[in-house]
This record gives C-alpha cells, sequence and structure tokens, in this order.
C-alpha cells in the first residue's frame, strides 16, 4: 500500500529543480552572479544546496511511495527487485548525459550525426523511463548498463574517457541504500546508520593520509577522496580535473547520510502525531541539525566537492528547515497561492533532469555562420544568447541570468502541457 502525495513535498522538490536548471544552463559561464556559483572550495552558496536538497527530498520521498513500515517482514522479491531497477535506471540516464556528445555513427559528421544522437536519446529515454512490466524494465536497465561498460572500457577513442559518476548516479545509489534500509531496518537502526557514517567519514579523511602524502589534508586533488578517484575511476573522470571528480566513490558514502535524514523526516511526517506537532519536530531539527553543521564546520570544513559530514549536517538541515515551512504554509495553513508553477516542475522531474542537459548539449553541435565575424562559426547555444539576449543588457552576468529564466521558461510552458495531459515520466 502506499501513501497520497505531500504537495509541500512536490513543490519543494519543483524549487529545486528549478534552481538546478537555472544554474547549469546560463547565457555564459563567464558571467555568473556569485549566488548562482558553486564555492571555490570550502563553503556553501545557495547554489551548493541544490544537489543535498535533492537528495534529502528523494529521501523523504521514499516513505510515501514504499511499502507502509509493518511491512517491513513481508517486503518480496518484486519490491526488491523494483527498487534495484529503479535505482539502476536512474544510474544509466546520469550516464547517458556523458555518452551523448562521444556517440560516433558510421563515421557520420555535423547535422546527420547529431540527428542520429537525438534518436539515440529517443530510444533510451524511453527504455530506461517507459512503463513497461517490470521483468523488462530490469532486462533493459541490465542491458543498457552492461554496454555503458562496454564502451568505457572497451578502448574505443571516443570512449575511452567518459565520464562515469554524476548527479543522477549518485541519486540512485543512495536511493538504492536508504529504501533497504527503509524496508529492512527500524528508525533507531537508520539513525545510527547515518551517525556512524558521518563520523568514520570524518574519521578517514582526517586521520588517513592519502598514499604519496605523509599528512591527511582537505586540498583539492591531494586528499584521500582524489586518491580513491583516481584508483577507482581512472581515465574516466570530471574533464575538468582528471585527478577526481566531485560526484566520486568514496564521497558518495556520506551523501547517503543525506538520504537517510531525508528517510527519517519523511517517516516523521507520515506519524500520527498531529500535522502542528511534526511542524515544530521538523523546525527543531533543522535548527539544531545547522548548529551541528556549523559547529563541524570549524575542524571538517563545509565542503560540496568533498560531501564533508558538515556539509551533510549543515544543507539537511537547510532542507528540513525549508520543508517544515512549506509544510506549515501549504499542508496546514492550506494556503497554495502561487504553488502551481513549482507543482509543475516537481511531479516531473527526471525528465527536468534528462533532457534539460541534453537540449544545450545538441544546441552546441549546430554551427551557424557568426554574423559579427562572418569567417568565424558559433553554435546555435551562443547564437542565440551573444545576439538574441546579451545586446539588451549592460550587465553581462544580468544577460547570462535573463537567457537562463528564458530557459526555464520554455520548460516551464512543456511541463505545463505535461501536467494538464497527466503525462507523468519516471524511472
Amino acid at each position: 500500500m502506499t501513501k497520497d502525495r505531500l504537495i509541500s513535498l512536490d513543490v519543494f522538490r519543483g524549487l529545486t529543480i528549478l534552481l538546478m536548471t537555472i544554474v547549469n544552463n546560463p547565457g555564459s559561464w563567464s558571467a555568473i552572479y556569485p549566488p548562482l556559483e558553486h564555492a571555490e572550495w570550502h563553503g556553501c552558496t545557495p547554489t551548493d544546496l541544490v544537489f543535498p536538497f535533492f537528495v534529502f527530498i528523494m529521501g523523504v520521498a521514499i516513505s510515501f511511495a514504499m511499502p507502509r513500515t509493518d511491512a517491513i517482514n513481508r517486503a518480496s522479491t518484486s519490491t526488491l527487485n523494483k527498487i534495484f531497477t529503479r535505482s539502476l535506471r536512474m544510474i544509466c540516464l546520469g550516464i547517458f548525459f556523458n555518452f551523448f556528445s562521444s556517440i560516433q555513427l558510421f563515421g557520420l559528421e555535423g547535422i546527420p550525426l547529431l540527428t542520429g544522437r537525438l534518436l539515440i536519446t529517443a530510444i533510451a529515454g524511453y527504455a530506461l523511463m517507459g512503463n513497461f512490466d517490470a521483468k523488462l524494465k530490469t532486462y533493459l536497465a541490465v542491458s543498457i548498463f552492461i554496454v555503458y561498460m562496454i564502451l568505457a572500457y572497451s578502448g574505443i577513442e571516443s570512449y575511452q574517457s567518459v565520464r562515469l559518476p554524476g548527479v543522477l548516479q549518485r541519486i540512485g545509489i543512495v536511493y538504492f541504500v536508504a529504501s533497504l534500509l527503509y524496508l529492512k531496518t527500524t528508525q533507531r537502526t537508520q539513525l545510527i546508520t547515518a551517525i556512524g557514517i558521518l563520523l568514520s567519514y570524518w574519521a578517514v579523511m582526517t586521520l588517513i593520509p592519502a598514499p604519496g602524502f605523509e599528512i591527511t589534508n582537505l586540498e583539492k586533488g591531494t586528499n584521500l577522496v582524489a586518491w580513491a578517484d583516481s584508483i577507482l575511476l581512472k581515465g574516466h573522470m570530471w574533464e575538468p580535473t582528471k585527478t577526481w571528480d566531485p560526484e566520486g566513490v568514496l564521497s558518495t558514502i556520506p551523501a547517503i547520510a543525506t538520504g537517510i535524514i531525508g528517510l527519517l523526516i519523511g517517516q516523521l511526517l507520515n506519524s500520527a502525531s498531529l500535522k502542528t506537532e511534526k511542524f515544530k519536530k521538523i523546525l527543531l531539527i533543522g535548527v539544531i541539525l545547522i548548529i551541528l553543521g556549523q559547529i563541524w564546520n570549524i575542524v571538517f570544513p563545509i565542503n560540496k566537492a568533498l560531501w564533508t559530514s558538515s556539509y551533510v549536517l549543515y544543507t539537511a538541515g537547510l532542507a528540513a528547515l525549508t520543508l517544515s515551512l512549506l509544510y506549515y504554509l501549504i499542508d496546514i495553513a492550506d494556503y497554495k497561492k502561487g504553488i502551481k508553477l513549482f507543482l509543475i516542475w516537481g511531479v516531473n522531474p527526471m525528465i527536468v533532469f534528462f533532457l534539460s542537459q541534453i537540449i544545450p548539449q545538441a544546441m552546441g553541435m549546430i554551427s551557424l555562420p557568426n554574423p559579427k565575424t562572418p569567417a568565424e562559426q558559433t553554435n546555435l547555444w551562443d547564437y542565440l544568447y551573444f545576439l538574441g539576449v546579451q545586446p539588451y543588457f549592460e550587465n553581462p552576468m544580468t544577460a547570462s541570468l535573463v537567457f537562463a529564466m528564458l530557459y526555464v521558461g520554455f520548460w516551464s510552458i512543456l511541463l505545463a502541457y505535461f501536467y494538464k495531459n497527466k503525462m507523468y515520466f519516471k524511472v
């Protein structure tokens, strides 16, 4: 048996995915307002909240989507297979983003190649978000994952440096672990697991130096996370560094704690307590986590790339605080004015995740003559920005933000159509 949707959670998800779309799609990466950029290393900007908020929301949503906790001992094989398949589908969708621009077809170039890539995108998207029977979903996800691995490690030049980690990949892993914990353990065990993860990660990162270094450190490329990535993800990491990955192996472990905190909040929301009592508890939890995160920050700095334990507490606290306020306004005070925009984004996050990053890549592959310098070429994305938006603004950062907002407007129209026609895309 599943539970009714929580409107405040859908709105929170919509706010988060909308902000993600804004920060991921500026008109120009060289002209961005500071709050819309990630912290250089230690620290936390509003942009650094997007990813942990989505992981937290996913954790909360588990207790609304899964069988009730009194079915722990009756968790069927079909339920466990559903968890595995959904997790693998998310991972495969995430990996596809990284493969898209590397796909080669029979020596094709230009528009014919792009057309082929988009056709493969449609096939992959349908295979990973289509509503098939459980067995077919599993076979397709496993098959696609195996194809990825064969291509990545085949030695074929086009794929030998394709990045394997990513946002959806991490979300898929956290979803898998948190879902199993929800079905198989008590809330007390879940809490102890989260605490154990955070304390262990702190100890490992501050007491064990990376091989080749005499002392521990938390700097770029020389910490234990970077060393683990260089061994386990060699050749398949984030392109700007090639030596470590912001969604790498070791730093995914504390992200599980973020998901567990969301899971615990979700179970609190599903409890029999009065709504006002639940609001007060979540609000208090949020404040406590923020304070603990800031205290821990003194010795273990808040850092998104490393997903430090202080970062987990601080961002989970802000997420709990935000959710509590939305819960009070929407589900207790019944104030629903102005939420429709965020609701249509919140009920269809996967299609946005999948296509909002494919579209800019595809537009970047369409070459056009540059009207300002006809001898040079530009791509469609830059053409629309530098000729259609930037000239109307003195401040390039404002122009860049306006372009991102126009992209959000495009998606809002598309999502409104999906919402009106009850079209929901799920993994």
